[in-house]
This record gives C-alpha cells, sequence and structure tokens, in this order.
C-alpha cells in the first residue's frame, strides 16, 4: 500500500482511509471540507485519488497534533486555494499562541515561588486595604490580580477561595492562604484550566498545607507544551513536502 500512495496510479477513497485507520466516509468529509484537493470523478460517478491526495491527508494528520483541527483544517485550505501566506500566517499564529502559552506557564511557576511559603498574618497587622484585622479586601485583590470583583466572587462560589467576613462591615476579608489560592487560581485559568479542574488542586495544596500537589500537574503541562511543538515540527515538514509536490 505504501508504494502505490507514492505512486501516480489512482486510489480508491478505501485505499486513503485504510493507511490511516480512516473511513472512506472520513475521506468524503475531507475533500468536502477542502483538506484534500477535489478528486477527479469516473464516468460512473467514483472518486479517484493520486498521490498529491494522499501527501494531503499526511499533511493534514501531521498538523493536527500541533495546530488542533480547526487550525490545521484551514491551513489545508488556504493551501489547495493557493493562497499560501494565509496557511503561513495561520501557522505563525499557532506558534505565537504555544509562545504565549510558555509564558503563562512561567509566570505560574514564578507564582508558585513567590507565594512559598505561606505564612499568617501577624496578630493584629494591617494590610494595605484598610482591615483592621489583618488580609485584603476585594477590591485591592481583584486590583493586584488584573480582574474583576465579579471574577472573585465566581470563584468562591466554586470553592477556589474562600474568605471570612469582616465583623463590623461584613466586607470579604482575604488572609494570605486566599490570596495565594486567588493568585494560583488566576494563573491557571490563563493556562486554560477549568475552574472544575482548578478546584481539587487549590483543595490538595489546603489540604497539604503547601503547593507540592501542583507539581505534578506542572510536569503534565511541560510535557504537553513540548509535545506541541514537536508536533508542530512534524507538521512543518510534511507541510513542506505537500508544497513541493504540488510545485
Amino acid at each position: 500500500m505504501g508504494t502505490n500512495l507514492q505512486s501516480r496510479v489512482r486510489l480508491r477513497p478505501v485505499d486513503l482511509a485504510r493507511e490511516h485507520g480512516l473511513s472512506t466516509q472520513a475521506i468524503r468529509n475531507y475533500e468536502e471540507a477542502g483538506i484534500l484537493p477535489a478528486a477527479r470523478r469516473t464516468p460512473h460517478g467514483y472518486r479517484t485519488y493520486t498521490s498529491l491526495h494522499a501527501g494531503a491527508l499526511r499533511t493534514f494528520l501531521a498538523l493536527l497534533p500541533g495546530h488542533g483541527h480547526r487550525t490545521a483544517t484551514s491551513i489545508m485550505r488556504a493551501v489547495n486555494q493557493g493562497t499560501d501566506e494565509e496557511a503561513f500566517r495561520l501557522i505563525d499564529e499557532s506558534h505565537a499562541q504555544l509562545l504565549d502559552d510558555r509564558r503563562t506557564l512561567q509566570a505560574v511557576e514564578r507564582a508558585l515561588g513567590d507565594l512559598e511559603p505561606t505564612t499568617s498574618p501577624e496578630p493584629g497587622a494591617r494590610s494595605g486595604s484598610g482591615s483592621g484585622s489583618g488580609g485584603t479586601f476585594i477590591g485591592p485583590l481583584a486590583g493586584k490580580l488584573g480582574i474583576r470583583p465579579a471574577t472573585l466572587r465566581k470563584w468562591e462560589g466554586a470553592g477556589l477561595v474562600r474568605p471570612r467576613r469582616d465583623p463590623r462591615t461584613g466586607y470579604r476579608v482575604y488572609d494570605d492562604a486566599d490570596v495565594r489560592d486567588a493568585r494560583l487560581a488566576h494563573q491557571l485559568r490563563r493556562g486554560g484550566y477549568l475552574l472544575e479542574q482548578i478546584a481539587p488542586l487549590i483543595a490538595q495544596v489546603r489540604a497539604a498545607g503547601g503547593l507540592e500537589p501542583l507539581e505534578a500537574a506542572l510536569s503534565d503541562w511541560h510535557g504537553r507544551l513540548s509535545a506541541r511543538g514537536r508536533a508542530m515540527l512534524t507538521g512543518a515538514a510534511e507541510l513542506e513536502a505537500y508544497l513541493r509536490e504540488r510545485g
């Protein structure tokens, strides 16, 4: 089958499908989406493909892990329409997003370093928030994080932060541990984590009294970014080969 796919002989949808463990319907869907060039038809209306179509399919499947389905589809559609510059722009955007994700991960790790160790406020200590019993109010904390107070209230509802109430004013007061949890939630949200994914991590931090439970999550995050970077290299190599074949 590999020899046939490299030749200029006619290939059936099933020939392309079998090589990659796909269905023939998937091959037809890819053609309709513009991922594959339009196929020729026999006098009886059957699709016939060539090695160019096989190369397009290999390229799309190689682009998927690094760029995702939507972007990989747009890249292939642009190439097949002859708008290579648009394909390159899409690739640049993916690389920029990966770089931004790496910077976010670095910010998370810096935040963790800044938050260790967590200490309790000194009795009678006063913060810049104006709370007479130590801690900070919702407004100053939201301002420091660059988010809205409503976001902190939403996080409180999800169990990510647990501020106490000032007995005199009824305002929310965030102590050092609450600030730590809010900062972690903020950084992890920037890293793409959902609230329901963050909640158990913060619960583990509280139970353990430290940040060690996040080490596995950060290691996994590093691994996923590295895998995306390598996948982009693989996709780029296949795309270059496909561009050469298209001439």
